[in-house]
């Protein structure tokens, strides 16, 4: 039996869209898009990612199975169903990395700390405040301050030689922090990697309130591949007492929380045949 499953993860940054097909127990990507939200209706670019996962795969809409969203895609028309995003991301990286008993969500408004089984089941989970100076849309504020482009920040990052940290958890004043050590004339390598500390300390702490202590942990979200920052929150973990979780990214791990519900909404679509309450599409 085949089962094809789409996935729609509406951030508060960015739209991703996976499309998958469950056959037999195996799972293979169709398709993947992402569309940053800059100012935009998040609902309108998530039909635009849906229609561009579709036309990649070369698959019509009517054989799509479920639609399953995540994130803020409750609103989504056109979705089957809704999955939590602590649920998706837990189960996008048990699939991404099968070690993992950890997810760090790091995304534009928020960082999230989730613990799961094997089998992607959340066991705890708790996230940052969203004013906190531990987020990416703060990272991608100071990066135009800086005059830096948002790639750029992970290199940077690793060139510093003497960071100055941020100690600021109001994201407003953390930016003054920055305006003030540009004017004493500290670098933007030392700038950058002071921000990825203190961003780094506070979700460790998060990782640390939920026993996500040991182990590996996967980033996921919109920061997941910002390697100064996996750096970061790998340093704090070795100087955190208690702590000895390493923390790694997946070239895929953006997309955990699409990926997730893709496969959360195949594994609901195959209950409800298998219960008799819809019928098995030909």
């Amino acid at each position: 039996m085949t089962t094809i499953t789409a996935g729609i993860d509406v951030g508060t940054g960015a739209v991703k869209a996976v499309l998958m097909r469950v056959q037999d127990g195996n799972t293979e990507w169709l398709s993947r898009s992402t569309l940053r939200i800059r100012q935009r209706d998040p609902i309108e670019l998530a039909r635009l990612c849906f229609d561009q996962v579709l036309e990649d795969a070369k698959i019509g809409e009517k054989q799509v199975n479920y639609v399953a969203t995540t994130g803020e895609g409750e609103s989504v028309p056109f979705h089957t169903g809704h999955f939590y995003s602590m649920t998706t991301h837990a189960r996008g990286a048990i699939y991404l990395d099968p070690e993992a008993r950890a997810a760090l969500d790091v995304g534009a408004l928020h960082g999230r700390a989730i613990s799961m089984d094997e089998r992607g089941k959340v066991l705890k989970y708790k996230m940052t405040s969203q004013c906190a100076s531990g987020s990416g849309q703060f990272l991608e504020n100071i990066a135009r301050y800086l005059g830096i482009a948002q790639d750029e920040i992970g290199g940077l990052s690793k060139q510093a030689d003497n960071p100055e940290v941020v100690s600021s958890i109001c994201a407003v004043l953390a930016e003054t922090d920055v305006i003030n050590m540009v004017s004493r004339g500290i670098s933007p390598q030392n700038i950058v990697k002071g921000i990825h500390l203190s961003m780094a300390s506070r979700l460790v702490k998060l990782l640390k309130s939920i026993d996500a202590s040991t182990g590996v942990v996967l980033a996921t979200g919109g920061l997941a591949l910002d390697a100064g920052l996996v750096d970061a929150l790998n340093e704090e973990t070795g100087n955190m007492k208690g702590m000895s979780a390493r923390i790694r990214a997946h070239a895929d791990s953006p997309f955990a929380g699409a990926l997730g519900a893709a496969l959360w909404g195949a594994y609901r679509y195959d209950r409800l045949v298998e219960r008799g309450e819809i019928a098995r599409a030909a």
